[in-house]
């Protein structure tokens, strides 16, 4: 259950990784930051990525990378990933160095209230598909409208800290769920990751939290951060997700 190799921007996405007939949207977005960063080595650290969930993809994939604009600092770079009914998904992703600024604002730094190792679950007993790519663990109850969880790849050793992140990123139920009468299908259609610290932790562990800001005729729009194992605030992001239940 290693996440999907992809050599020469074609890779295999197995039943192990699906959610429901597609693929679990951190890994079809981790193959395209994969693709991009094998297509350009020189880039400098990912800054952001814009990612739309345009179709299914299952199967044999390819990523087709393309270098939008090089700057002195940053980078563009943009990815179609591609299976049996097209492109499955687009990616514009960017890469900018760190500069010196004089503006420095905001702090999202937390205390965890509870550590991921006094009750980890292992993710094969929660569903199947991707859940078994994962260990999560519990930090109290969700309340309508919220996650808070701990996550961890099981097999990430030699992975790329920004390709971890970005498979691990996306692995909460959408927090409309939480807010939910029943379960039922639902669907990722646009993500934006921001990273605003280091994309390194302990152990593995990710916190990972999502907060609904609104959800009405079969849509939702969430905000969701993301700390290293010690609180440190590495990503934020924003999630539409479309409701079918």
């Amino acid at each position: 259950m290693t996440p999907p190799r992809v050599e020469k921007g074609k890779a295999f996405i197995g039943d192990d990784w699906l959610q429901g007939r597609t693929a679990y949207g951190g890994i079809s977005a981790a193959i395209a930051l994969l693709a991009a960063k094998d297509a350009f080595n020189d880039l400098p650290p990912l800054r952001s990525a814009q990612i739309a969930f345009v179709g299914p993809l299952a199967g044999n994939v390819v990523a087709a990378p393309q270098l939008l604009r090089r700057g002195k600092n940053s980078a563009f770079v943009g990815v179609d990933v591609l299976g049996a009914d097209g492109v499955g998904l687009r990616a514009l992703f960017l890469f900018m160095a760190n500069r010196e600024s004089s503006v420095g604002y905001g702090e999202l730094a937390i205390d965890p209230p509870t550590t991921p190792e006094a009750a980890p679950i292992d993710g094969t007993s929660i569903g199947t598909g991707f859940f078994g790519n994962f260990e999560f663990a519990k930090v109290g109850e969700p309340t309508p409208g919220n996650w808070l969880r701990w996550a961890r790849l099981k097999c990430r050793d030699e992975l790329d800290p920004e390709i971890e992140l970005v498979a691990v990123a996306d692995a909460l139920p959408p927090a409309a769920m939480s807010a939910a009468k029943k379960w039922g299908p639902i669907s990722t259609t646009t993500w934006q990751l921001n990273l605003v610290g280091e994309p390194e932790t302990r152990d593995g562990w990710w916190l990972l939290g999502a907060d609904l800001l609104h959800a009405a005729d079969g849509n939702s729009s969430q905000t969701m951060t993301i700390w290293n194992r010690d609180g440190v605030a590495v990503a934020t992001a924003t999630q539409s997700v479309a409701l079918f239940v």
